[in-house]
């Protein structure tokens, strides 16, 4: 981080979107749908296996025996071996002519997967973030079976509390005060992220994307629509409110130890999920800043799930935002020009087992610490 340079990022580079979803949560149901859509077919889809997702249907051609296009004109191919020479692969061939000019990548995630490492990948090697760039996750949850498997799974929360877009999948056979809690327990976990209701994968592709801090419609890098810093005090806002309009828990939750600083049952895995945002109203000193991200990368870094954040940093006119993912950072990107009035600097954090006092205490202490002579 300290050695990063602050740097305008290439807007021509391919935005690129992770799938992920827990066993059983509509991931195959929702890449049919998507791979049969108009609006899909500048779009190659990496997968884990053809037969999987039955493509025999929506076939056009195979190119070769891990490519094949699609009717609606997509792209998709298989992970042989490693993902990083699937997409230098991949991209070579478009380079070359062989396969159609595609402009977004989307990439499915095994069920059982943490999406933490293929976000590490597409951030850490250099050829990739050369061409490629992080566009968002999005995640799939289970109305119906989606509160069983978060408490059981840990992996199924670190999806859905990462994710940039979360689809409820199997709607319309959840009833409504199941959808009404399941959705209230996302957005705790996760305020930024917009929520869809899905029946059959049935969702618009524009939807799913775009959830980066590029905005192509705008041909602009949009800070508040990527930070959504606005979210979380929503999300405050609603839990206060929650907690003091209900003096009754429901049956499930009777009996449960709950951890009041959350008001989160203790046993269940998100109840050690933070969302929160930080502000400074002071420029921060740029060195002093590394070094604070460096000591938690090391010391907490499989605890930092997601950190997005903007700057204002001393001597430095514009903003810089900055991106992570547990202890991996994408280079800083130097924006534009402020979006708006307000200066101060704002961090989002969604942690694991770390709270929103700790991390202000530290932050402080390594920003104000005076210079030595």
């Amino acid at each position: 981080m300290a050695e990063a340079e602050v740097m305008e990022p290439p807007v021509e580079r391919l935005p690129v979107s992770v799938i992920t979803g827990f066993l059983g949560s509509g991931k195959t149901t929702l890449l049919k749908y998507l791979l049969a859509h108009p609006e899909m077919g500048e779009t190659a889809v990496i997968i884990n296996e053809f037969g999987e997702v039955g493509l025999d249907h929506l076939l056009v051609e195979k190119a070769e025996d891990d490519t094949v296009l699609l009717e609606s004109g997509c792209l998709c191919c298989t992970i042989r071996g490693d993902l990083i020479d699937a997409m230098r692969r991949l991209y070579k061939r478009r380079a070359k002519g062989e396969v159609p000019p595609f402009k977004r990548v989307v990439i499915e995630t095994t069920g059982l997967a943490d999406p933490a490492p293929i976000l590490h990948t597409l951030m850490q090697d250099p050829v990739l973030t050369a061409v490629y760039r992080l566009d968002g996750v999005v995640a799939t949850v289970d109305a119906v079976n989606g509160e069983t498997q978060m408490d059981r799974q840990v992996e199924s929360v670190k999806q859905a509390a990462v994710a940039d877009r979360l689809l409820l999948t199997k709607s319309d056979l959840s009833d409504a005060e199941r959808l009404a809690d399941l959705e209230g327990r996302l957005r705790r976990l996760n305020p930024a992220a917009p929520i869809q209701r899905v029946m059959h994968g049935e969702v618009s592709p524009a939807s799913l994307f775009n959830a980066g801090l590029y905005n192509p419609e705008s041909k602009s890098l949009d800070v508040q629509r990527w930070l959504r810093e606005e979210a979380y005090a929503d999300a405050r806002q609603h839990d206060h409110d929650h907690d003091h309009g209900h003096g009754h828990s429901h049956d499930h939750h009777a009996h449960a130890h709950h951890d009041h600083a959350s008001g989160l049952d203790v046993n269940r895995h998100d109840a050690h999920i933070r969302a929160f945002c930080m502000t400074r109203d002071e420029p921060v000193d740029w060195q002093k800043f590394c070094a604070w991200i460096d000591m938690l990368t090391a010391t907490r870094g499989a605890d930092l799930l997601r950190i997005k954040g903007v700057l204002n940093i001393a001597g430095e006119t514009r903003p810089v935002a900055i991106h992570g993912v547990q202890h991996l950072f994408h280079p800083p990107v130097l924006l534009p020009a402020w979006p708006g009035a307000d200066r101060r600097s704002k961090l989002v954090f969604i942690t694991r087992d770390l709270d929103q006092a700790t991390l202000t205490e530290s932050m402080k202490a390594f920003l104000d610490e005076e210079n030595l002579a």
